[in-house]
């Protein structure tokens, strides 16, 4: 009997289970080892990243900065003669837009920044194309367009004005220069900056030219090509106010100049409300069709 019972082995007793971060590891009351360990409830929540989009919420920003600014006017902190109250800029901007000045003032400047805008992304995006996916074409566009971006606008205004005039050519023209440049940089970097991987991969399964172009080309631009429109976008509104109080007769930007003359502050905040809401949208609706032209990419944000 001793000797069968010599070859029975005792029961092992199981390891016990290493502590895990976040988990509860205190015994049972009654002594007993806990049978399962229990999740902290408040870091099963945790998670990396912005959080979940809030609809309006980038309204919040400005909502508090004209609440602040309404504040700062109410307790009088705020000198009218230095800066008009948000209740008598309202009021000035419904005289404005009573008698039209507002609204003929906006068309006109929209007209300008519309057709810099679209001039500068088509001119942006053939010379992105032709420098990203030619080595001739990176050598005799890349230099030049890299020497440009350094030169600021204002620098070359005496140049524009003395080839084209004071016109609505030279003022087109100055929007569409600072909108084609950040439009080819961001662009030109996305091109040049597709994964190899996915150029051997599109010559192993023999694609030509026109599919390589689509289906691997246009996706991997698109990403920063919607970073340029943004940044041209922008660049368009800052054109625009640069060229409206040169030599100008109408526009947002010469209803300011106007208003400098006589020190109304009020007239010179309703124009920049509208050169801040027009900015606003316009960046917007780009994101709009950034979201809706690449709701194939998971990112953070999405």
């Amino acid at each position: 009997m001793s000797g069968t019972l010599s070859h029975v082995r005792p029961p092992e007793t199981p390891p016990a289970e290493a502590p895990v971060p976040g988990r509860s590891t205190r015994p049972d009351p009654d002594g007993a080892a806990p049978s399962r360990a229990v999740r902290s409830p408040g870091r099963n929540r945790r998670r990396l990243g912005p959080g979940r989009p809030v609809r309006f919420g980038r309204l919040l920003g400005p909502v508090l900065l004209v609440t602040l600014w309404w504040t700062a006017s109410a307790l009088g902190v705020l000198d009218p003669r230095v800066l008009s109250g948000p209740g008598e800029v309202v009021s000035t901007a419904g005289e404005l837009v009573a008698d039209g000045r507002l609204a003929d003032h906006a068309l006109i400047s929209l007209q300008r920044a519309g057709l810099g805008l679209l001039f500068g992304v088509v001119a942006g995006v053939l010379l992105a194309v032709v420098a990203g996916l030619s080595r001739l074409g990176e050598y005799l566009v890349d230099g030049p367009l890299q020497i440009k971006r350094a030169i600021p606008a204002l620098a070359m205004l005496p140049l524009l004005i003395l080839w084209l005039g004071i016109g609505e050519q030279m003022k087109v023209t100055v929007i569409a220069l600072g909108v084609a440049v950040n439009l080819y940089i961001n662009t030109y970097a996305a091109l040049t900056g597709i994964d190899q991987r996915h150029v051997e991969l599109a010559e192993s399964l023999r694609l030509g030219r026109w599919e390589f172009l689509h289906k691997v080309v246009v996706p991997g631009s698109l990403p920063g090509f919607f970073v340029g429109l943004r940044l041209a976008v922008t660049s368009s509104w800052l054109g625009l106010i640069v060229v409206e109080q040169i030599n100008a007769t109408s526009g947002i930007g010469y209803m300011m100049f106007q208003a400098q003359q006589y020190a109304q502050t009020d007239v010179i905040v309703v124009g920049l409300v509208v050169y801040g809401v027009f900015g606003f949208l316009s960046d917007a609706l780009v994101r709009v069709v950034e979201r809706r032209a690449l709701s194939w990419r998971r990112t953070l944000t999405s």
